[in-house]
C-alpha cells in the first residue's frame, strides 16, 4: 500500500494520490511546518521570520485603514462621490451592502448610531473583522496558521442572515433597516 524509498521519494496511497514525501524529522518544527532552504542562506527547515509572518496581517490592516480613511474623508452622503449600487439602480432593491459606505463613514467619524442605521450588518462586520484580525495577528506572532474551522452550518447561517436582512429591509415594515 505504501512505498517509501528515502527522503523525497514518491508516496502512493490507495486513494491514487501521488506526491513527494518531504516530512523528515530534522525539518519538522513544533507546528509541523516543513521548510526548504532559505534564499541564499542554505539553512533548511527554518520557518519564516516573525516580521515576514506579520507582513500579511499588517498589510491587510493598512489596506483596510486606508480605505476607511478615504471613506472618512470623502463623505458618501454627498452625491457624486461614489457610484450608485447597480442592483439598486437597475431594480430598486436594496442589497445587503447598500448603505455600507455611509455606515463606514459614520463609524470612522465616531457616530455608531448612524452607522447602525445606515447598515447594521456592515457595522457588525467591522467588529467581526477586528476580532478575526486580532486573532490572526496573535497567531502569526506565535508562528501558528490562522485556521477558522467553521462547520458548513455556520456558513449557511451567515447566508441565511444576509438573505433575511435583505428581504426584511426591502419590505414596508423593515424600513428601519433601509439606509
Amino acid at each position: 500500500m505504501h512505498e517509501l524509498h528515502g527522503p523525497g521519494s514518491v508516496l502512493k496511497r490507495r486513494t491514487g494520490w501521488v506526491g513527494t514525501l518531504e516530512r523528515r524529522k530534522d525539518q519538522v518544527g513544533r507546528t509541523g511546518w516543513v521548510g526548504t532552504a532559505d534564499s541564499g542562506t542554505g539553512r533548511v527547515g527554518r520557518p519564516p521570520g516573525r516580521m515576514r509572518r506579520l507582513a500579511t496581517p499588517i498589510g491587510i490592516l493598512a489596506a483596510v485603514a486606508g480605505a476607511f480613511a478615504y471613506v472618512g474623508s470623502v463623505d458618501p452622503n454627498e452625491p457624486g462621490h461614489y457610484p450608485v449600487c447597480p442592483l439598486l439602480k437597475l431594480t430598486g432593491v436594496l442589497c445587503p451592502g447598500c448603505g455600507g459606505l455611509r455606515s463606514a463613514h459614520a463609524f470612522i467619524t465616531g457616530d455608531l448610531g448612524a452607522a447602525l442605521e445606515a447598515n447594521a450588518i456592515a457595522t457588525v462586520g467591522y467588529f467581526l473583522f477586528a476580532a478575526v484580525w486580532v486573532l490572526w495577528l496573535v497567531r502569526a506572532w506565535r508562528g501558528q496558521p490562522l485556521r477558522l474551522g467553521l462547520a458548513p452550518v455556520w456558513w449557511w447561517g451567515v447566508g441565511a442572515v444576509l438573505l433575511i436582512f435583505t428581504v426584511v429591509r426591502n419590505l414596508p415594515f423593515g424600513s428601519a433597516l433601509a439606509p
